[in-house]
């Protein structure tokens, strides 16, 4: 066995037989893995200690030292979840790792970090998936960090009695903890990677969107990242809105009644009342294994709120962060963010029900609405943004809150840019760019020639400097608040326009003022 140089506290030790990246953090040693374009990748590393027992539903603490070399060639377990009504196999609560890619090994200098932050509604995911897999990205010249965090119960649980054994007297948003918690890691810890500790951009898809947004809006996230990439996913979300659109698609939501009140975020006292229905005694609840706690919950979405979970409770949420935009208070860091042409596709809808979801949303609004979808007399269905009751989902729920957001962005001072992906998955083409089609042309998975690295250019120079121009690809304006800039990425390729959907945009945050004065 023969040794080879060290650099930045890293040594590299081959044999014959097996060539290993060796390498030394604060809390052990590790073993990874050489990748084909030669960096290095190292999975399954703790960044916290396991939020079992005594630690459920607590803030995470940092990971214990090991001893001896531990193996990071594998991925660490999904976080506990439910899958079919039941525990998920292999998922556990003893989830809070992970995984780095390095574009070099060993390394030689530092380079932007990019922090994934997976989707699944904050009640289902991980980022122990191939499909996250960051080698690609990693060649581009990024250090690629994908970190798993609590979901569903587990991670977006408030109760009275956590509210009141917490130094904080807030309890939830344990998944947005951890997500802190990995980044506070990031902090620490990169360098010895060649990550550039100053130099982090979080980018996350849907839930994971929504979590990199309200991290903007975060005091205990302040100085942890630089820039933020956030694809479908954003602070804007009306819960009646979400609820009625949902309800379009067939999920089983019961719609509120009344007045609309804007708000992204849920109350912590809503939060705990819902928490307490589960279970009054918390010491029981601590005492139930991981999979009666799921079975508490296994009906679609009960876990959580109208805003994947996220609750204002007053310490990693001081305020809605929708409330936060709105003000111009949010981090002053750049901003992509974007979404797909058909995100959701509802089943058939009478236009009478889209017609009252028209109506609770935009109240004195609802006639330009009406007149805008024409939902009692509908067009035929655009090729690129389906029918009426597609178009509405989309533009509610996705589009227009990207739209009233950036605006909000821009005006505080920010460097903001929009982006909508139209491309479908191959053989599903009736179905357009559905939720979740662009990731794997982020991640480098789909060669075709023309979007695919397009947007791993774009994605990573952002990363860089926080602008997405690229070397041979199109300019990416800037977003403002008269052009309305946006990148739209075709078959064909990557084109600028201007004023995405504007006159239903316009609608929307003329609508989303009216809620929140301003």
């Amino acid at each position: 066995m023969r040794a080879i140089p060290v650099f930045l506290g890293v040594a590299l030790v081959a044999s014959a037989a097996d060539i290993s990246p060796l390498l030394t953090l604060p809390s052990g040693q590790l073993g990874g893995s050489s990748t084909a374009s030669g960096g290095a990748a190292f999975k399954g590393i703790p960044f916290a200690q396991p939020p079992v027992g005594d630690l459920r539903w607590r803030p995470p603490l940092p990971e214990k030292p090991w001893k001896g070399l531990r193996d990071a060639t594998a991925y660490g377990p999904p976080c506990a979840q439910n899958s079919a009504g039941h525990m998920q196999p292999g998922s556990s609560e003893d989830c809070l790792y992970l995984n780095v890619w390095a574009p070099e090994w060993p390394p030689k200098q530092r380079h932007p970090v990019m922090f994934w932050i997976h989707g699944g509604g904050n009640y289902a995911g991980t980022a122990s998936s191939a499909n996250f897999d960051g080698e690609q990205l990693a060649r581009h010249g990024v250090v690629v960090v994908t970190a798993n965090y609590r979901l569903t119960i587990f991670g977006f649980f408030a109760h009275p009695e956590l509210s009141r054994e917490s130094p904080h007297h807030a309890s939830g948003n344990y998944g947005l903890m951890d997500q802190i918690r990995a980044l506070q890691w990031v902090r620490d810890n990169i360098e010895r990677f060649g990550g550039d500790p100053q130099n982090v951009t979080i980018f996350g898809q849907s839930a994971g969107a929504v979590d990199a947004n309200v991290l903007m809006t975060s005091p205990l996230a302040k100085g942890l990242f630089q820039k933020v990439i956030a694809e479908s996913g954003t602070v804007t979300r009306n819960p009646d809105a979400a609820t009625l659109a949902m309800t379009a698609l067939g999920a089983v939501m019961q719609v509120k009644s009344g007045p609309v009140a804007y708000s992204d975020a849920a109350d912590l006292a809503e939060a705990e009342r819902a928490g307490a229905k589960l279970g009054a005694n918390l010491n029981s609840l601590r005492a139930l294994p991981a999979a009666a706690l799921l079975q508490l919950v296994a009906g679609p979405r009960m876990s959580i709120g109208p805003a994947n979970g996220v609750i204002v409770d007053g310490w990693v949420l001081p305020k809605a962060p929708a409330e936060v935009f709105s003000q111009g208070q949010e981090l002053r860091v750049p901003l992509l963010i974007g979404n797909n042409a058909r995100e959701r596709t509802p089943p058939q809808t009478p236009p009478e029900d889209l017609t009252k979801a028209a109506a609770t949303m935009y109240g004195p609004l609802a006639r330009q609405a009406l007149s805008l979808y024409g939902f009692s007399n509908p067009a035929p269905p655009d090729p690129l943004y389906g029918g009426a009751a597609a178009q509405w989902v989309v533009d509610t729920m996705y589009r227009c809150p990207v739209v009233a957001e950036l605006l909000w962005h821009v005006k505080a001072g920010n460097a903001a840019y929009e982006y909508q992906f139209d491309i479908a998955p191959k053989g599903r083409e009736e179905l357009g760019a559905v939720h979740g089609a662009e990731v794997p042309y982020v991640f480098g998975r789909v060669k075709d020639g023309t979007t695919s690295g397009a947007i791993e250019q774009y994605w990573t120079s952002f990363a860089k400097s926080g602008s997405p121009k690229a070397a041979g690809l199109p300019d990416w304006p800037r977003f403002t608040s008269a052009a309305r800039a946006y990148m739209e990425f075709t078959p064909d390729g990557p084109s600028p326009r201007e004023g995405l959907r504007r006159n239903f945009c316009d609608l929307y945050v003329e609508n989303v003022k009216r809620l929140v004065g301003r």
